[in-house]
């Protein structure tokens, strides 16, 4: 499944996704192979922001945001960077929703610990993350754009160039806009 991306596959890439966006259920077929090294890569890069001893690996990061692409109705793909975009938003969700269910359980959550198999110990995010979830929520209330590029840039790893494709901005607007989310997540962040 590995395949790597080559120069010319970009413009593949889009196209099989507006053939996805319109039904076309083999093109999601033909697309996997194709993205799987550059989600590998988000996964990687989402995870290197967790506790060193948490046990949630790459390809199982990867599986969950699959299966909820795949639910999706028929999206409305712009382009390979709008998936990317939202694979690495799906990603970040689902290491806030597994953070947020610890936490939960710290807290004296109902739910019963079952533990299915050793190599399936339970998921660890730091609060860290909750935190800056947090944080990135309140920042999109007030700018949603500069919420949309943190999470482009820090949590999907997209260049200020593909993070301006998606947003139909600048490049330059995304730098400025990156400069001053990280200030202000910054402040906020040291609040909490």
């Amino acid at each position: 499944m590995g395949v790597a991306v080559t120069a010319g596959s970009p413009h593949k890439v889009t196209g099989l996704l507006l053939a996805w966006g319109d039904g076309d259920d083999t093109a999601l077929e033909r697309l996997t192979p194709l993205v799987y090294d550059e989600l590998r890569k988000i996964a990687r890069r989402r995870l290197r922001h967790e506790r060193s001893d948490h046990s949630l690996q790459a390809t199982a990061l990867i599986n969950e945001a699959y299966l909820r692409l795949i639910a999706m109705p028929q999206p409305a793909w712009q382009n390979r960077a709008h998936f990317f975009a939202l694979s690495s938003r799906l990603m970040r969700r689902i290491l806030v929703d597994v953070a947020r269910a610890r936490r939960y359980q710290k807290r004296g959550g109902d739910a019963r610990r079952v533990t299915l198999d050793e190599d399936l110990a339970s998921v660890e995010p730091g609060p860290g993350l909750v935190a800056l979830d947090d944080a990135l929520q309140a920042l999109a209330l007030i700018d949603e754009r500069k919420s949309r590029v943190v999470e482009m840039r820090f949590f999907g790893g997209l260049s200020a160039e593909e993070t301006a494709e998606v947003l139909k901005v600048s490049p330059k607007t995304v730098k400025r806009d990156w400069q001053m989310a990280k200030v202000w997540l910054f402040r906020e962040m040291r609040k909490a």
